[in-house]
């Protein structure tokens, strides 16, 4: 008997150690940061030539950039504002290696907050106009990346209004504090999952002695 729960603790080990390490494996692949898109050209009010960006020299500032158009996470509205009150215009152009895909026009000084434009034409299909509102940081990030912008203190909690930044700038970096925090999530529930099987075997390993024990 002895021998059969020597056995039943090993295999048993080893299903436990198999589930933490791909448990383990997921949270690394889920870690590993994504490869940036290869550049961005910007043109605009202010720039006499286009100002390109590419991953290998500014990684930081391509990936800023992108975030601004991504569309996925902006808030999509059914018309923009007025022409008049659109501000200057800088046109994102998102490159592949060497080949434009896609193209949005952004407006930093709207009125009402920054803008995004995606045009129905892009570079290699047609997809739905659409309006969006920008981000709040947009005008700061097209700055940092070199454009010819006056520098802004956005609010932290004052919408797209205007007002002090009360926390410093190189503390503000939403994306690097949300992905830290699934981070620690993560490595939690692995820490959970772990000590909750190590639990349940033993006293499954428990179970089993008592019930031959009293045969």
């Amino acid at each position: 008997m002895v021998r059969r729960m020597r056995r039943l603790a090993a295999v048993t080990a080893g299903a436990v150690a198999a589930v933490l390490l791909s448990l383990t494996s997921v949270e690394v692949a889920r870690a590993a940061p994504k490869t940036p898109p290869a550049g961005v050209d910007i043109t605009g009010h202010g720039l006499s030539e286009p100002l390109r960006l590419r991953a290998e020299t500014h990684p930081a500032h391509v990936v800023a950039v992108i975030e601004q158009v991504d569309h996925r996470g902006l808030v999509r509205q059914s018309g923009g504002p007025k022409k008049e009150d659109l501000g200057p215009k800088y046109t994102v152009v998102v490159l592949a290696g060497d080949t434009p895909k896609q193209t949005y026009d952004l407006y930093p000084k709207a009125v009402g907050g920054p803008r995004v434009y995606r045009p129905a034409k892009q570079p290699d299909r047609k997809v739905t106009a659409a309006w969006y509102l920008g981000r709040i940081s947009m005008s700061e990030t097209l700055r940092t990346a070199g454009v010819p912008l006056e520098r802004t203190y956005e609010a932290v909690s004052g919408g797209v209004g205007g007002g002090e930044r009360i926390i410093p700038e190189e503390a503000l970096n939403p994306a690097q504090d949300i992905n830290e925090a699934f981070s620690d999530l993560r490595r939690l529930l692995l820490l959970n999952v772990a000590v909750v099987t190590v639990i349940t075997i033993g006293l499954a390993g428990i179970a089993l002695l008592i019930r031959r024990r009293t045969r």
